[in-house]
């Protein structure tokens, strides 16, 4: 995938030098547009030949939830031109980096086998600070495989106290 982070890098870069004041306002239609140019579909769609850059700008902003300001209606409109629809989840990924180094926090994800209520989701999120010695962005994803538990992921690092990763290690240790 380096490739697509090469492609990603200057898009990103450039997005958040224009965006520098409003840094959260952008990260939220970034994300949106992220999400919506990761469907297969709509990537067949956009690579048609057929298929003109004003007719995949309209399909977008029409499956937008939200009403897109005219810095991201411009941003958009470049990298359809560019042909880098595709590449938008990698930009929005880098660009979350960046936002991320300035404010001095990282996103971590915690996945749990079953749901995690607010108040415990705040008590798992200022210990994993502590454990990480930075403020994190917190998201949850359920993986029911995991049984019990949660692992947690903070860029490259890995914090697994799951009931599956315990049963690895009893494994590993029986066979050894």
């Amino acid at each position: 995938m380096a490739e697509l982070a090469t492609i990603a890098r200057p898009y990103a870069e450039a997005l958040y030098k224009a965006a520098a004041q409003d840094l959260s306002a952008a990260s939220v239609w970034i994300d949106e547009l992220a999400a919506i140019a990761g469907n297969a579909q709509l990537l067949q769609f956009a690579d048609s030949p057929k298929v003109v850059p004003a007719q995949v700008f309209d399909l977008v902003t029409g499956v937008a939830k939200s009403t897109l300001n005219d810095q991201a209606r411009n941003f958009l409109r470049t990298v359809i031109e560019n042909g880098r629809l595709s590449v938008l989840p990698e930009i929005a990924l880098q660009f979350r980096t960046l936002v991320n180094a300035k404010s001095g926090s990282s996103d971590a994800v915690v996945y749990s086998a079953f749901a995690i209520d607010d108040a415990a989701l705040a008590e798992v999120a200022a210990t994993l600070e502590k454990r990480f010695g930075r403020k994190l962005n917190v998201t949850v994803e359920l993986q029911p495989e995991l049984i019990g538990g949660i692992r947690v992921v903070v860029g490259d690092e890995v914090l697994d106290t799951s009931v599956k990763a315990r049963l690895e290690q009893m494994k590993v240790a029986l066979t050894a």
